[in-house]
């Protein structure tokens, strides 16, 4: 139903309207000082934010990581001081980046003055792990709309996995500010779709309607009905005509928090930079401070001292403790009392979400790890990752996933007895079903991991190109999300260059904080996988082809054990220094593994080199790798079915580099081999030619 609460004949009372103002008047000092930031939604949308927090946000400031808090999403990032004046005014605590509690406060009046100088706690945009009380990074838009579905969909994971019918354990919402912006980027409407089709009851997202965009009036490229739109995902649409109306405010998140069983979207009428009357633009909102007049003009009419900078009146912070700070507390301190019984109850249970809040692991997780035995015929690196998957995950409750409509393609489909999938109407499912929304699916997965779950999201590794803002941010967030990426070279064949990635691992690679991992079988795959689990702040990137690789026979070769170092010798000759050094990853690996054998009977010293990651390689120490890659041997050649870009600082500026200088082509892959240099003859080739060329250097 599409409500209106509309109507501008609300007085506001004289101390909210002195704790509205205060958060108007920091957000415009702040910008101003800074001489840079965006001041006008702050003052648009502060008494949206004061109702929501003071009257109903069920949050702590003593204990703001409390697993039971409703959850606030700044989605519309670029109005962050709107955050940081909420999160100085009602007192939230600091925590150390284990979880811990310290002795002050996450945001100081200090802090606030500085707001968007060198190492701030008041950064430009919200960032996750800076500030205390800032749940996710927001920035780019449409990102916190989509982490909000993800922190929604695992608060109805955990109620049913824990919640027994004498303890609720979980039973948090989660709000969600965003603006016109993110009701245009795709992410989030692709979110929106499937928050929509699992009857997210316990999100609701408060959408800032001020038709202004950096260009100027939305009309300019945006005419969408998106109550209309809302409607049609199957939310419940309600409106506000007048953001300064607080009761009106307070009666539409009553609705919501009554609206069980449908996600919520709360139209809020508002005007940019409301109080600056000559600065009703889109200077106001992005980008542009007011400037000193117009500031005293605005607190001229909040009836503020006009001089006076960084005011918090008397009384403000006292109004914040004695509201939504005792609230909060009372909340908290019972929900610790029910855990103290749940902990007697369900002991195992109760161990879980201990580990589940330190981002540990279950115990013996990995005592079914297969090995698999050697086969010149081999495994698809997917499909043996579906085995090991499937092994790891009975052991680990908290592990949960699924594909963007892609799981038959990707093996991530959880088989085991129970596994179920995640819908309306089981919502503790551990199969998630993303849809055909791969950019939605990472950013989910970033809000899922943000709550305490381990997750896991799969498509082809051609479509990573569409995650990249999300896996972006699961790096700047160190966040330990599990990216699975299969089709992962030409080696797919006849589906074409449109599906072959080869600029993707290179675009990959770069992602600072990323690991990328290309296992070359089954063995590896399994390490692999050891490796992935381990992490609790780097999220990974499993990349894993279509067609079978041999399995590598680990008596003659060395063992999978290197995954973990990055790179290994793999094959190496009788002499003590080898000639030349083949590097690959992946499928190509076996590869430099058949011309080592043919460069070894032709009495010439071969090394080969598996390198599934680079990330894990370059956090070894200097000894380890001048062992694998010895300094004094210069004739190299990697092998990869990928951009050569970058693997020069492997091979060195001479080396040789097998890979991909154009897009692929459609056709069998055999032909493909042939046609792009990827065979045992070519590797051989290639390795002669390096040896000759050091030995004309060195003559």
């Amino acid at each position: 139903m599409d409500r209106d609460h509309g109507g501008r004949d609300n007085a506001l009372g004289s101390l909210d309207e002195l704790c509205i103002n205060t958060i108007r008047t920091l957000s415009m000092d702040a910008v101003q000082q800074a001489d840079s930031g965006h001041p006008g939604t702050p003052m648009a949308l502060a008494p949206v934010v004061y109702t929501l927090w003071q009257r109903f946000l069920r949050f702590d400031p003593e204990d703001p990581t409390w697993p039971n808090r409703d959850r606030f999403v700044l989605s519309n990032g670029h109005a962050s001081m709107l955050l940081y004046s909420i999160l100085h005014l009602t007192g939230v605590m600091a925590v150390d980046p284990e979880g811990d509690r310290l002795p002050k406060p996450a945001v100081t009046l200090d802090d606030i003055k500085r707001f968007r100088e060198i190492d701030s706690k008041c950064p430009g945009h919200p960032e996750y792990g800076v500030t205390t009380g800032v749940e996710t990074t927001t920035g780019p838009l449409g990102q916190g709309c989509a982490n909000s579905v993800g922190m929604a969909v695992a608060g109805r994971w955990l109620a049913e996995r824990f919640n027994r019918p004498a303890a609720t354990l979980f039973d948090y919402a989660v709000y969600t500010l965003c603006g016109d912006g993110d009701m245009m980027e795709g992410v989030a409407s692709e979110a929106a779709s499937l928050a929509g089709h699992l009857k997210l009851g316990n999100l609701c997202w408060i959408y800032d309607s001020n038709h202004i965009t950096i260009e100027g009036n939305t009309a300019l490229a945006f005419r969408d009905d998106v109550a209309a739109r809302f409607l049609s995902y199957g939310w419940d649409v309600t409106r506000v005509s007048d953001a300064n109306d607080i009761d009106r405010i307070a009666r539409a998140i009553e609705t919501f928090q009554r609206t069980a069983d449908v996600p919520s979207l709360i139209i809020v009428e508002s005007h940019i930079g409301y109080g600056a009357p000559h600065k009703q633009d889109t200077s106001a909102a992005h980008g542009e401070p007011l400037g000193e007049d117009e500031i005293r003009l605005a607190k001229r009419s909040y009836g503020w001292p006009e001089d006076a900078k960084f005011l918090v009146p008397e009384g403000v912070r006292e109004h914040f403790r004695q509201c939504m700070g005792q609230r909060g507390r009372q909340l908290r301190m019972r929900w610790q009392t029910d855990r103290i019984a749940y902990r007697a109850a369900h002991p195992d249970l109760a161990g879980q979400l201990d580990s589940m809040g330190r981002r540990g692991l279950p115990d013996g997780w990995a005592t079914d790890l297969p090995t698999f035995p050697t086969d010149p015929k081999g495994l698809a690196s997917r499909e043996s990752s579906a085995k090991v998957l499937n092994a790891i995950a009975p052991r680990f409750p908290w592990l949960i996933g699924g594909a963007a409509d892609l799981a038959p393609s990707t093996k991530t489909r959880l088989t085991f007895d129970g596994a179920g999938d995640l819908e309306a109407g089981s919502p503790g499912g551990r199969n998630m079903h993303f849809g055909i929304r791969e950019h939605a699916m990472g950013a989910i997965l970033n809000g899922l991991v943000l709550c305490g779950i381990r997750a896991y999201g799969s498509s082809f590794l051609i479509f990573s190109d569409y995650m990249k803002p999300p896996i972006r941010l699961s790096a700047l967030m160190s966040l330990p999300v599990i990216f699975i990426f299969t089709h992962d070279s030409i080696g797919l064949g006849q589906d074409g260059p449109t599906h072959q990635p080869v600029e993707q691992l290179l675009s990959l690679r770069s992602v600072p904080g990323l690991i990328t991992l290309r296992p070359a079988d089954a063995n590896e795959v399994a390490e692999a996988w050891r490796v992935i689990i381990g992490l609790k702040h780097q999220p990974v990137c499993l990349v894993l082809s279509r067609q079978a690789l041999p399995t590598i026979d680990r008596a003659r070769y060395a063992p999978a054990a290197g995954v973990a170092k990055g790179a290994y010798v793999l094959a190496d000759s009788a002499e003590s220094r080898p000639e030349v050094i083949l590097i690959g990853t992946g499928s190509e690996v076996s590869l430099c593994l058949a011309a080592h054998e043919q460069l070894t009977r032709e009495g010439i010293a071969a090394r080969v080199v598996s390198m599934p990651s680079w990330e894990l390689f370059e956090q070894q120490g200097q000894t380890y790798r001048d062992q694998v890659l010895p300094p004094a041997v210069t004739a190299r050649v990697s092998v990869e079915e990928g951009s050569v870009i970058g693997w020069d600082r492997y091979t060195g500026s001479a080396g040789a580099k097998i890979g991909m200088h154009t897009f692929g082509s459609s056709a069998p892959i055999q032909d493909l081999m042939t046609k792009f240099g990827f065979t045992p003859d070519a590797v051989v080739a290639s390795a002669k030619r390096q040896l000759a060329r050091t030995k004309e250097t060195t003559a």
